[in-house]
């Protein structure tokens, strides 16, 4: 098969860099989508679009064996791209709110639906090495933890086989041509809050006839961060950031009401529900404590649960990527970015395996090692966030024809 990789890889390019140019929101990803289902269909695969919204689900049956799931995600992000690339995205588009904003892929989930396309190219196309069922998911709304949910929600247990085994991966800074894997926690949980705390408005000339909700609101700020740094062991992981405060529209006028927006982090279950339940008892013991007329209003704007590697099928998987990658393979440590894609092997409570391709340049990595200064390589999320492309795209297409051929059968 390696030099079908090889041949693969020119076509696989252009495929990246079109995907890269033409991105596409959450739950919006109809072209990317629709590509990805006719490459696949074209393969023999058993092809369903439209799987929780956007979701494509491609089935190749090759005789009895294990089931075998890959995901890609295929969303993008609001933002514009600042990396001067020829083929940068200059894309807008509207969220579901109607806002008209800049799009592009500076997730790299462009990469992910590359890798997953090549993949199911190859093993379609080398059935004799292979027996069992092929599962090829193209995830839709991944950056609003909507989208593997929503394919759930819409039959996909009920639907399609039950899968042995669920793999994933995600492009990440790191050196270029080299694979991260990690038993157990490898990706935080995500938690994200809009709170509304209900004040009474006045003149600002007459604080006696008001319930202040920016001094409840500044107060409320204050202890939240005490969540972790006082009910916390030190020895338990948590972050916990107020990213928004807002409140009022004038100096003299006292609002009726403030908005706090909050995201949490954390790598352990009853950490993530202690930490939750403390912000609902701040929030509601702070409006107590001004007497309000009525409680804060809490609402979820996104929740992603920890991604936990099974033990056993990581340590199968580490042996697969040592025995082809040898040193380019390494223990990861855990990351704090939070991924929906554990929700389908939590779903169907069956063991699922994530891991991380490095895409940054060799030597513009060594240095920052050296000196450093990691932080200063533009990261997912970035503007700036550029993967290298070779060997980042032969690496993260091996990976996952590794992974699919260490659980399949072999012929």
């Amino acid at each position: 098969m390696s030099n079908d990789i090889i041949k693969l890889l020119p076509s696989l390019e252009e495929v990246y860099k079109d995907f890269h140019a033409n991105p596409e929101l959450s739950m919006q990803e109809v072209r990317t989508a629709k590509i990805a289902a006719t490459l696949i269909k074209k393969f023999g695969y058993e092809v369903h679009e439209q799987v929780g919204v956007t979701g494509v689900v491609g089935l190749l049956k090759n005789g009895e064996g294990p089931t075998v799931m890959l995901r890609a995600d295929m969303d993008a992000l609001p933002m514009a791209e600042k990396t001067g690339l020829p083929y940068a995205s200059d894309k807008k588009g509207k969220t579901a709110d109607g806002e008209t904003v800049d799009i592009s892929h500076m997730c790299g989930h462009d990469l992910h639906v590359t890798w997953l396309m090549g993949a199911a190219e190859l093993l379609a196309s080398h059935r004799d090495l292979w027996r069992g069922t092929l599962m090829v998911v193209f995830q839709p709304g991944e950056e609003i933890g909507a989208g593997a949910k929503a394919m759930i929600d819409d039959g996909m247990k009920e639907r399609f086989p039950k899968p042995d085994i669920i793999l994933g991966q995600h492009v990440m800074v790191g050196e270029a041509g080299t694979v991260g894997y990690r038993a157990g926690a490898i990706l935080s949980a995500g938690d994200s809050m809009h709170i509304k705390m209900y004040g009474r408005g006045a003149h600002g000339s007459m604080p006696q006839n008001a319930i202040d909700p920016v001094i409840i609101a500044a107060s409320t700020v204050m202890r939240l961060q005490t969540i972790v740094s006082r009910e916390l062991s030190p020895l338990e992981s948590g972050v916990l950031t107020v990213g928004a405060l807002q409140a009022g529209t004038k100096e003299n006028i006292i609002p009726d009401d403030a908005v706090i927006k909050l995201n949490m982090r954390t790598y352990d279950d009853n950490v993530r529900r202690r930490m939750i339940d403390a912000v609902h008892r701040i929030c509601y013991a702070e409006c107590q404590a001004s007497n309000t007329d009525h409680p804060p209003k809490f609402t979820t704007i996104d929740s992603y649960p920890v991604t936990e590697n099974d033990i056993n099928a990581t340590a199968t998987l580490a042996a697969a990527f040592k025995d082809h990658f040898a040193e380019r393979t390494y223990e990861t440590a855990p990351a704090a970015a939070s991924e929906d894609f554990s929700v389908f092997g939590r779903e169907w409570k069956v063991p699922y395996v994530f891991w991380f391709v490095g895409c940054t340049e060799k030597s513009a990595w060594q240095k920052a090692v050296a000196s450093g200064d990691i932080n200063q390589i533009p990261s997912n999320h970035s503007s700036k966030f550029s993967p290298q492309i070779h060997p980042t795209l032969q690496t993260g297409l091996e990976t996952i024809l590794v992974g699919a051929l260490t659980w399949l059968e072999k012929a």
